[in-house]
C-alpha cells in the first residue's frame, strides 16, 4: 500500500469494468484492503498469495497488475505469481511500459493454457490515433483538468470523486481518464497519454472530448491531469488547457511533501499561488484546490485547509477526510455561466 500501488488504490476504490475479488500482498494480510487504504471496509480481503485468492475465489478470471512503477517495469518479485495465474488459465492485465506480450516465455505459457496477456498501455498505431482539428472550439459546456502540484498526488481519484459527487446532486458530468488506471476503472472516454506518440497527444485528447461531448451531452467535462506542470521527470498539464480548452482547473497539493516525487535533487515543489498565476498567464482559472493529507493529522489537515483557504479565497477540498461536495456550488455557477 505504497504510491507505486496507486493502481491498486484506484481499483479498490472502484471499478466499473472488473469486480475486484481480492488483493495479493503478503505484508497485509487479515486486512481489508478498504480499511487500510483510506478506512472504508470495502469487502476486499488482502491475501498472502495466489493460491489463497484462488481456494476463495475459484471463478477468477483475471489477475492484474496493480503497481505503477518509476519507468513502468516490471518488479522481478511478480514473475513468479504471474506464471502462476497463467498456468491456471487466468488472464493478466497489465498496466505498465513492460509489454507481457514480449516475454516469450509468458507468451508460449498463455497459449498453452488458454489465457490473454493484455498490456493495455502498449502505443496505438499511428493509423489508430487522431490528429488534433480544432472542432474543440465548438464545445460549450465548461471543461475542467484536475491537475496536480507533483505525481501521484490523488488526481484521478479527485477527479472520479468529483465526478460521481455531481452525478449524485443530480448533473450530467462526464470524465476524460488519461492514464492506464482510468481505463481499468472502466473509463469510456479517454487515452493513455504516457504511451501515445508525442503527435497525437492533442488530437486524442480532443478526440476524446468530443466523443464525450457528442455522445453524453453533458454539462461539464473533467480531465484527469498526469503528471504536473513542473516536475522535471515528465511536466505536462499545459496539453489539457490549450488542445483541451480547460478553462478551469483544481489543482491537488501535499502541503507536506517539499520535493518532486521526495527526490530533493529533483528541486522544491512551488509554491500553489505561483501555479495558480502560471495557470492564469495560459488563460485558465483555479476555481479549487483540493488537498492529499498523506503524513498529516486530522488537525494538521483542517489547518492547512484554513491557510489556503484564507490566501486563495477558493474552496479547499479535503477528498478523504470531507469528501468534494464543497466544490459542488462552484460547478453549478459554472454550468449556469
Amino acid at each position: 500500500m505504497t504510491d507505486n500501488a496507486k493502481t491498486a488504490h484506484g481499483l479498490i476504490r472502484g471499478t466499473d469494468r472488473f469486480e475486484i475479488k481480492a488483493v495479493i500482498d503478503h505484508k497485509y494480510t487479515s486486512a481489508d484492503a478498504g480499511e487500510l487504504l483510506d478506512g472504508r471496509k470495502r469487502d476486499i480481503p488482502i491475501l498472502a498469495d495466489l493460491k489463497e485468492a484462488l481456494e476463495q475465489f475459484p471463478e477468477t478470471q483475471f489477475l492484474i497488475i496493480g503497481v505503477a512503477t518509476v519507468g513502468g517495469v516490471l518488479p522481478d518479485e511478480m514473475l513468479p505469481i504471474i506464471e502462476e495465474a497463467l498456468r491456471k488459465g487466468i488472464s493478466i492485465v497489465n498496466g505498465l511500459h513492460d509489454y507481457l506480450q514480449d516475454r516469450e516465455g509468458l507468451k508460449k505459457l498463455a497459449e498453452e493454457h488458454g489465457a490473454k496477456l493484455l498490456d493495455i498501455r502498449r502505443p496505438k498505431k499511428p493509423s489508430e490515433l487522431h490528429f488534433w482539428t480544432g472542432e474543440i472550439f465548438n464545445i460549450d459546456v465548461p471543461i475542467i483538468a484536475v491537475m496536480g502540484m507533483d505525481c501521484a498526488l490523488g488526481k484521478r481519484t479527485t477527479c472520479r470523486m468529483i465526478m460521481e459527487a455531481g452525478q449524485k446532486a443530480g448533473l450530467n458530468i462526464q470524465m476524460i481518464y488519461t492514464g492506464q488506471t482510468g481505463w481499468l476503472q472502466g473509463g469510456k472516454y479517454g487515452f493513455i497519454l504516457d504511451s501515445t506518440l508525442n503527435d497525437f497527444v492533442s488530437g486524442e485528447l480532443e478526440h476524446a472530448i468530443l466523443s464525450c461531448y457528442k455522445e453524453t451531452k453533458p454539462d461539464i467535462i473533467l480531465i484527469e491531469g498526469q503528471s504536473a506542470l513542473r516536475n522535471p521527470s515528465g511536466p505536462c498539464g499545459l496539453e489539457f488547457i490549450i488542445s483541451g480548452m480547460a478553462k478551469h482547473v483544481v489543482l491537488v497539493h501535499a502541503p507536506k511533501r517539499k520535493y518532486y516525487e521526495d527526490e530533493v535533487h529533483w528541486g522544491e515543489i512551488p509554491t500553489v499561488a505561483s501555479e495558480k498565476d502560471i495557470l492564469g498567464k495560459f488563460g485558465a482559472d483555479l476555481i479549487a484546490l483540493a488537498l492529499n493529507t498523506q503524513n498529516c493529522s486530522e488537525p494538521e489537515a483542517k489547518n492547512f485547509q484554513q491557510q489556503y483557504k484564507k490566501e486563495l479565497q477558493l474552496p479547499v477540498l479535503l477528498p478523504i477526510i470531507e469528501g468534494v461536495d464543497a466544490i459542488l456550488p462552484i460547478l453549478k455557477q459554472l454550468i449556469a455561466k
